[in-house]
């Protein structure tokens, strides 16, 4: 991977990961934002089940640790964004570095791929006159063309008309 910044050389955490591997990369460095979010659930889980049972202190109670829960949280990913925001912009920049590589890598296969085309397509055609000039050399220069040279001239002749003309003796 050339034209990476050597930044990211001995951090083994910048490299390609898959969905789950972000999302405990995700866990390890913001632990408090999922712990929050599980207090708000067990405190929303409790004032359900005490509205159930018709407990309207306990209910209050839950609904205001939901809220503190909820404000826990929303700091946690304020502090998380604002500690995290260089590693952040790093791992755009490597993002970025990789998606230009990549299409740096798929833009020069589709020029080779061209290219290989272009030269095939010129190789058939040197055949192609070879062929032909064999044919007129082998018959003499004032000879009669084939059927097939005649349908190469006019386009509305086929291969199929070539062909009855060849069998019908219309040389």
């Amino acid at each position: 991977m050339s034209g990476l910044p050597s930044s990211f050389d001995d951090n083994a955490d910048f490299y390609e990961e898959n969905r789950w591997q972000k999302l405990f990369r995700k866990l390890k460095e913001e632990p408090l934002v999922p712990f929050g979010c599980a207090v708000t659930c067990y405190a929303l889980y409790q004032a359900t089940k005490s509205m159930r049972r018709g407990d309207h202190a306990r209910t209050n109670r839950m609904f205001r640790a939901r809220i503190y829960a909820q404000g826990f949280t929303l700091l946690a990913i304020v502090a998380g964004s604002a500690y995290y925001k260089e590693e952040r912009e790093k791992r755009h920049e490597y993002d970025t570095a990789v998606a230009q590589q990549k299409a740096k890598e798929k833009s020069e296969a589709w020029i080779k791929e061209l290219e290989a085309r272009d030269l095939e397509e010129k190789e058939y055609q040197e055949r192609r006159k070879a062929a032909r000039q064999a044919a007129e050399e082998a018959r003499g220069a004032g000879a009669a063309r084939s059927a097939l040279e005649k349908s190469e001239r006019r386009e509305e002749v086929g291969v199929l008309q070539a062909v009855r003309d060849l069998v019908n003796g219309r040389v």
